[in-house]
């Protein structure tokens, strides 16, 4: 018998050998269908691999693992374009070096370094734990700063399997993963195989499926696209992707022996016929397929590991095994990375680029080990389309010209259409969520109908709202028409996020303090809560005030899953307040990250202890992080709310 695919139809997703994996599949008999589902983004401005180098030159890196062939290649050339040769080649013979596999192995040969030790097959992390342990020429990692080149997305386990073993890891991301420009093919393969023309699905890359089911999710087709696998036999290039598809509740019906494009194919072509048909003709595959559609409901809501994330779960007052943490501006002017891009590129050209607002998207969240992600962008790009003019000034904020002042002056404004005047903001969403992590959330964001109009209506940052006040009290008829043209704006741009990929929103309305209870419940209440009524069942949505202490219960009556309450109320008796069926979100004082780690250690405790491990915590600041915090507090706050309220959760 005739050994190969037999003219079945083969898909991969493999982008950057995917000229030699159509070849490998035609060689073996099979119908190749290559369907590139990612592509590597160099980081805009590498500052992490500029200081790697520096701190590699003065001695401070005592050892250095290369993970990956064309990270290692990337980090080499940024290297080499800012130190001398010839000094980077003495500092590597200096220290011990680590390659992952053959790839980043003949890239340092080639740099002329000798004393390089090869992690053997199957090359995951693990071996290179292996390696640490039992290699007598390492020392004990104890104290030893260790130099990481990351892939696309940082290697979370490794990390803290070194930090375990006492090390300190250097971190070095050089590029981020995001969906290829050209997205057709891999939309057509989603087709073909919710369609049952593609019998054979052969992934080399964990990210390859992350791509392929956002790329579903943003046509609806995440469910049919799941069952679709019941009759196509499913290859993976090793464990790392096995366990992506596992994630996807998919089958992996054969693991390559071997991490290598070659061993997969072969494998694959031999077992794929008996495969393929003991998929067809068992009874018990077509009871699970049944069972998953009967159980869609319950699918679409635990299916989706995102869904099932810390963040997603606190959102709905579900337990955790630990208090989630994410931090306003967290993206920000405090972290090194977002200033070397911010020197070559004015602040509404960084939003209106989707790669760079992705980047300092990705980065953030990836450098930090945020439990969510939240979308670089600005609560006032929305007023241009409307037709006002925004412009930004580093010493003084942003500034509106053409003012709402009268009904007159609110007649001229546009409806918006989001998906033509703020379809960049979308696309940031996207590839923000094609370069993070599978299981870390994105959030898309707002301002709040008030604090938008508020900005119209002031021009810009002001104490005592006199222009908009005025206009509320004396023109009710202008008032009520912005409010429900802002809403209905807001409606559509917070939609269209999610449709780009957002796991969750939140709506900013940082000036609403200003009002008294009387004046929100009248003239604030009914549109903050016509918006999130409209928002996209299922969407956790999170109300963001400052200074609104005074009125909890009101906010409440926004029907928002989570309330995000500032440092001046007590967490404890807020909740109290406003009933444990609400999350809340909160609410450490931002100034407390510009003292002393651990100052920032010790407030994190007092502030978890007192909420004891209540379901529907989601640890944040009371406001977003200020321009002079340390990052190294961050990280250090980020750690400790995952190690303290881990701590607690097993203590209780």
């Amino acid at each position: 018998m005739k050994l190969g695919f037999q003219n079945l139809r083969v898909v991969a997703f493999e982008s950057r050998n995917s000229g030699k994996m159509r070849e490998l599949i035609s060689q073996h008999d099979g119908l190749a269908q290559v369907a590139p589902a990612m592509a590597e983004a160099p980081l805009e401005e590498n500052v992490r691999a500029i200081q790697f180098g520096q701190r590699l030159l003065k001695g401070e890196i005592s050892l250095v693992i290369f993970m990956t062939g064309v990270g290692t290649q990337t980090l080499i050339k940024v290297l080499e374009k800012n130190f001398d040769h010839q000094e980077l080649r003495d500092a590597f013979s200096r220290v011990g070096v680590i390659a992952r596999g053959p790839k980043p192995l003949e890239t340092l040969r080639n740099l002329g370094i000798s004393k390089i030790i090869s992690i053997s097959e199957p090359s995951t992390w693990k071996e290179v734990l292996d390696i640490l342990d039992t290699n007598k020429s390492f020392p004990k990692l104890s104290g030893l700063t260790i130099g990481l080149q990351e892939s696309g997305n940082p290697n979370y386990s490794l990390v803290k399997e070194l930090k375990a073993r006492g090390a300190i890891v250097f971190q070095v991301p050089v590029y981020r993963w995001t969906l290829p420009v050209d997205t057709k093919p891999l939309k057509k393969a989603m087709s073909d195989l919710i369609s049952g023309n593609c019998q054979v699905a052969l992934f080399t890359n964990s990210v390859q499926v992350s791509h392929l089911f956002q790329i579903a999710e943003q046509y609806h087709q995440r469910d049919s696209l799941r069952r679709s696998f019941s009759n196509v036999v499913t290859a993976s290039i090793g464990p790392s992707c096995t366990k992506a598809l596992k994630r996807e509740q998919l089958e992996v019906d054969l693991q390559s022996a071997k991490p290598t494009m070659d061993q997969l194919v072969q494998e694959t072509a031999l077992h794929s016929t008996k495969l393929l048909a003991n998929k067809r003709q068992t009874e018990q595959t077509r009871i699970k397929v049944k069972l998953k559609e009967e159980n869609n409901l319950t699918l679409k809501q635990n299916c989706n590991h995102l869904n099932s994330s810390p963040f997603i779960r606190a959102c709905r007052c579900q337990p955790n095994n630990f208090t989630p943490i994410w931090l306003m501006r967290q993206a920000g002017r405090y972290m090194e990375e977002y200033q070397a891009i911010r020197s070559k590129t004015s602040f509404l050209e960084l939003c209106k680029t989707p790669d760079l607002a992705a980047e300092v998207t990705v980065t953030a969240a990836h450098r930090l080990g945020v439990d969510a992600a939240i979308i670089f962008a600005d609560i006032l790009l929305i007023l241009e389309p409307m037709g006002l003019g925004v412009s930004f000034d580093g010493e003084s904020g942003p500034s509106i010209q053409g003012l709402i002042r009268s009904h007159s002056d609110v007649s001229r404004l546009r409806e918006v259409n989001p998906q033509e005047s703020l379809s960049f903001v979308f696309e940031a969403v996207r590839k923000s969520r094609a370069g993070l992590q599978s299981k870390i959330p994105l959030i898309g964001f707002s301002g709040a109908p008030f604090t938008l109009a508020s900005y119209m209506i002031e021009g810009g940052g002001v104490k005592n709202y006199r222009y908009t006040k005025g206009l509320m009290y004396r023109d009710s008829g202008a008032w009520k028409a912005l409010m429900e043209l802002i809403s209905r704006s807001l409606i559509k741009y917070l939609n269209g996020q999610i449709a780009a990929g957002a796991q969750a929103v939140q709506l900013f309305d940082s000036w609403v303090g200003c009002l008294s209870p009387e004046d929100y419940k009248q003239w604030v209440l009914p549109y903050t809560r016509y918006v999130i009524e409209n928002i996209q069942p299922g969407i956790p949505t999170i109300y963001f005030s400052t200074g609104t202490s005074g009125y909890l219960e009101l906010i409440k009556k926004t029907g928002a899953h989570v309330i995000s309450v500032d440092w001046r109320v007590n967490l404890v008796q807020a909740w109290s307040r406003l009933g444990r069926n609400v999350a809340i979100q909160g609410n450490m004082d931002p100034l407390v990250l510009l003292t002393t780690p651990d100052i920032v250690t010790s407030r994190a405790k007092e502030l978890l202890d007192s909420v004891q491990g209540q379901p529907g915590h989601i640890f944040n600041l009371g406001h977003g992080i200020l321009p002079q915090t340390p990052v190294e507090n961050v990280i250090r706050l980020v750690e400790e709310v995952h190690e303290i309220s881990n701590l607690s959760s097993l203590n209780n």
